[in-house]
């Protein structure tokens, strides 16, 4: 359980140390080259940051799929029962847990299924940005660093 909090957490800090990062290159005294720096502290940042989004949905997820069978009425799970009208409950068989993607979908005897929680929605997308942000960052690093290389061979 304390995992389930001290991961997020801890790739938070890590967001925010690089955030830290990223705003220190506007002070004077950064490092040169400050482009190639700027970008691979803002790819460290988004990285950590889908990091900790993922690591958040990936532990509710499993804390779903754990509490199924756990004490009375937990068949096919709570998530699956708590929060829903009688008419969406009347039925359920199983749950079904998804950890890429993030999702927890509760199937009911008719081979329908509804998903336990919106939540999981947006999770998946902020980590599909923010990890398609870190490449694209990592990527125009390297751009850069090449430009750079390239025109200092130039002038040579």
């Amino acid at each position: 359980m304390t995992a389930g909090f001290g991961v997020p957490a801890l790739c938070a800090v890590g967001a925010l140390i690089a955030a830290a990062g990223v705003a220190a290159m506007a002070l004077p005294g950064r490092p040169e080259p400050w482009p190639v720096h700027l970008l691979r502290r803002a790819a460290a940042m988004a990285a950590c940051a889908a990091a900790s989004v993922y690591s958040l949905g990936f532990f509710a997820v499993l804390m779903a799929d754990v509490a199924v069978g756990d004490g009375a009425n937990s068949v096919p799970g709570p998530v699956c029962q708590d929060g829903f009208d009688e008419d969406t409950v009347r039925g359920l068989s199983h749950g079904r847990a998804s950890y890429l993607p993030l999702g927890y979908d509760c199937v009911r005897d008719d081979g329908t299924a509804y998903s336990s929680s919106p939540d999981y929605v947006w999770m998946n997308w902020a980590t599909s940005a923010l990890a398609l942000c870190a490449v694209v960052l990592v990527v125009g690093a390297g751009h850069v660093a090449q430009a750079r290389a390239r025109r200092a061979g130039e002038t040579v």
